[in-house]
């Protein structure tokens, strides 16, 4: 069942005067709202019928009433998890408080992300894994760590991937990037804009490329082949970036294993040869791919 409340927070700022208008009382009134017909909303919202259809069709939903099922049935699968909503952190926050409130970003980060995967894209990124000679990866500040656990995940399986740590040897790797390699594009705005020159040099060579991005409108994300969208939850302190890194992570956790897993045998062996024993422990390989 597609997240129609997630999807429409996410794709607010990027609609019309008229649908944002729209899109904001249904985030701010979801539970009455889903009791109002199309012509009823319309009416609290100054817009019209046609309107409100064009910003269902515009989030992924036949119809208005395929878009009020989904938030009806969203609504009721989260009720318990909205009844302990925390706010954002203020400075008279305990370190319990802060505890609470970050871990519960952070896990409705992750819940939001898994909503927004699609099978199906996921499937066409690792067949696109599977046949590339190289496996380009790019980001920068918080996006280039899980870039560099992405290089050492596929490095324990022997795929040849290739990460730079600076913006500029990122932008030679793409201007020195084929068609037979493959570029994982990890950006949490969508419009970092060395990532932006990266890709457009990848594009003059045709190379697919993979975005791991949020679910918005984005230069990113016009610019990628495939896009494996997360969601984060932000506190005030966006510039850690602490629920987009752990949903960025969690797409590379999900990516990485299903891409392991097509070839389950071969790696579980790799695993075994590529496994560095700690001084003083007991080799312990479990047979899992994780």
């Amino acid at each position: 069942m597609a997240d129609a409340l997630l999807k429409l927070r996410e794709l607010r700022d990027s609609m019309s005067g008229a649908e944002r208008q729209i899109a904001d009382y249904l985030l701010e009134h979801p539970e009455s709202a889903m009791d109002l017909s199309i012509h009823k909303l319309a009416e609290k919202t100054f817009s019209s019928p046609s309107t409100i259809v064009r910003m269902c069709d515009r989030i992924g939903f036949s119809g208005y009433r395929e878009f009020r099922r989904s938030i009806t049935y969203e609504l009721a699968l989260r009720k318990s998890v909205r009844e302990q909503k925390y706010d954002d952190i203020s400075q008279s926050d305990s370190n319990e408080d802060i505890i609470e409130k970050i871990t519960y970003k952070n896990i409705t980060s992750l819940e939001d992300t898994k909503n927004l995967l699609d099978a199906d894209v996921l499937q066409k990124c690792v067949e696109l894994l599977r046949n590339c000679r190289m496996v380009l990866l790019f980001g920068l500040g918080a996006s280039l760590l899980v870039a560099h656990d992405a290089y050492l995940k596929f490095l324990r399986i022997n795929k040849m991937c290739v990460i730079n740590s600076d913006w500029h040897s990122q932008l030679l790797q793409a201007r020195n990037a084929t068609t037979e390699d493959c570029a994982i594009v990890i950006s949490y705005s969508g419009e970092t804009e060395e990532m932006v020159a990266c890709m457009k040099a990848l594009r003059e060579n045709s190379t697919p490329i993979i975005a791991i991005t949020r679910y918005s409108p984005s230069t990113v994300a016009n610019l990628s082949d495939y896009r494996l969208y997360t969601a984060a939850t932000e506190t005030l302190f966006r510039s850690g970036a602490m629920a987009s890194r752990i949903s960025q992570l969690n797409v590379v956790d999900i990516l990485y294993t299903a891409f392991a897993n097509q070839d389950r045998e071969k790696n579980i062996e790799q695993f075994a040869k590529s496994y560095i024993r700690k001084p003083g422990t007991k080799a312990h390989l479990d047979g899992g791919l994780l």
